[in-house]
């Protein structure tokens, strides 16, 4: 009886764990791509600023 209750403990909590991994993982990779992209973006405004000649205070 015990050897089938450590079974099915061990059967419920692996999936809610791995789904739990998976969920962060996901996420992770998600918000990461997006402060790239952010970083890229800011990184072309600014060059485009430069070359346009924006950055100049304006007398």
């Amino acid at each position: 009886m015990i050897e089938n209750f450590w079974g099915n403990a061990l059967f419920s909590i692996v999936p809610t764990i791995a789904l739990g991994l998976m969920f962060w993982l996901m996420m992770r990779s998600i918000l990461r791509a997006d402060r790239t992209e952010r970083k890229v973006y800011a990184q072309i405004e600014a060059e485009e600023r430069a070359r346009l000649g924006l950055d100049k205070p304006a007398t």
